[in-house]
């Protein structure tokens, strides 16, 4: 597997979230960027794109939908990877019909989620 230079974005509210999974994607030898909050990651866009970006769909203010719409209008072609503890069947319709290309419930098992990883970094955007 190619992971050099392989930036991947982690984008949660909660900070212990952050922190292991940031953990878990430099353990796989990619390189992390943590946010806390969707705005702060959308304003990063502009110095440097992530192979792919690991989103928290329910944050305060700026939502993971809110980013998913980011992403597209800046034209980014960053594929997402959704992660939520607040799983519906319009939520997963949504995120996959916006684009995503994995969604996955929290708590996250970590070989779905390093797959999805490979998957959006070898294969791009759907």
């Amino acid at each position: 597997m190619d992971t050099e230079a392989s930036l991947v974005a982690i984008v949660d509210d909660e900070e212990s979230v952050r922190k292991a999974l940031g953990r878990l994607v430099r353990s796989a030898g990619y390189e992390a960027a943590v946010f806390s909050s969707g705005s702060d990651f959308l304003q990063s866009l502009q110095l440097r794109l992530p192979r792919c970006v690991v989103l928290d769909l329910r944050m305060p203010r700026v939502t993971g939908f809110d980013v998913q719409q980011g992403i597209m209008r800046a034209g980014a072609g960053v594929p997402v990877i959704i992660i939520t503890g607040d799983d519906t069947t319009d939520s997963r319709e949504r995120a996959l019909r916006d684009g995503a290309r994995a969604y996955l419930r929290k708590p996250v098992d970590d070989a779905m989620l390093l797959e999805a990883i490979q998957g959006a970094v070898r294969f791009g955007a759907p």
